[in-house]
């Protein structure tokens, strides 16, 4: 029980490892020496030479698919080799030629083609096509992943070609002739025409894929604009209309206020006025009236009399 507990937690902590190196792949440097550790692993002693095996990956480099091939270094210059989509023509040379190789070739998902982006200046193109990679690494008895070294492999008489017409998601389009871009180790990236239809060629082993002219921008329609400039009145109306309303409402409210308030001192005033003057009230037919009280003036003479002389 206990030895399956810990051969369960081995292989918890292997995936969690796997899945943080692949989301940790920031280069294309980073993700070939992947790919070719895992490679090296799955070539058992039964690897026999001049056959292609299917490498299986992680489920992290999902997309990724890589095959395999044995060669001896003289038996490839004599004869050349086929490789998934690599040709490699009669007189082809291997630097260093060790006894025994191990040819990898890659088909990395478009879904990887960002680490190219990040890597090589792509601006004005697109990639349309996987990247095709081919490379080559010592192989024997005796190596393994901390003694194995990427071996150079160069075109003879004639160039190595790489063809494009099954993996392109353009090649049943009429009409689009795609470039053939070439990856360099030093973050380079060449552009040439192809010699025929989606197929490229290549003095050298490395990294290759097809590539478009970025469509340019389409202008933003008048349409587009026209609902633009509309929502934009409609934006700044509704707050031009809003200020302007609660600045009439709350005039409103001061001018109600006001004549309140008027209204209240007025009847204020009336109250005081009746209650300082009392008026008499008597009946002027069969109506109660209020009536002043009389009062009459007092007559004066305002000159002493004085009598005349008789």
């Amino acid at each position: 029980m206990g030895s399956l507990f810990s051969l369960t937690l081995i292989i918890l902590l292997s995936l969690a490892l796997v899945r943080t190196e692949a989301q940790g792949i920031k280069s294309a440097r980073l993700l070939d020496l992947l790919i070719r550790d895992y490679t090296l692993k799955s070539s058992g002693v039964d690897f026999k030479t001049g056959m292609v095996h299917t490498v299986d990956l992680p489920a992290n480099f999902s997309g990724i698919k890589v095959d395999t091939v044995r060669f001896r270094c003289g038996s490839l210059r004599r004869y050349g080799a086929q490789v998934k989509e690599f040709h490699l023509g009669i007189g082809v040379t291997v630097q260093p030629c060790v006894e025994r190789l191990l040819v990898i070739r890659q088909n990395l998902d478009l879904n990887w083609s960002s680490i190219y982006y990040a890597n090589y200046d792509l601006s004005g193109y697109q990639i349309v096509s996987p990247i095709l990679g081919l490379l080559a690494y010592n192989f024997g008895s005796d190596v393994n992943v901390s003694n194995s070294f990427e071996i150079g492999i160069h075109a003879g008489g004639k160039p190595i070609t790489i063809d494009f017409i099954n993996v392109s998601t353009t090649a049943n389009v009429s009409g689009i002739r795609p470039l053939c871009a070439s990856f360099e180790n030093d973050g380079k990236v060449t552009l040439r025409n192809p010699t025929s239809p989606f197929v490229c060629v290549a003095t050298r082993h490395g990294h290759y894929g097809l590539v478009i002219k970025s469509p340019p921008a389409p202008p933003p329609s008048m349409q587009m604009m026209k609902k633009k400039i509309s929502l934009w009145k409609v934006v700044v109306g509704s707050s031009v209309g809003t200020a302007i309303g609660v600045i009439l409402l709350g005039l409103l409210l001061v001018a109600m206020f006001v004549k309140v308030k008027k209204k209240a001192r007025m009847e204020e005033m009336e109250r005081r006025a009746y209650e300082e003057e009392a008026l008499q009230v008597s009946m002027v037919g069969h109506v109660r009236a209020p009536t002043a009280t009389v009062t009459r003036t007092v007559p004066i003479i305002e000159h002493e009399y004085i009598p005349y002389p008789s």
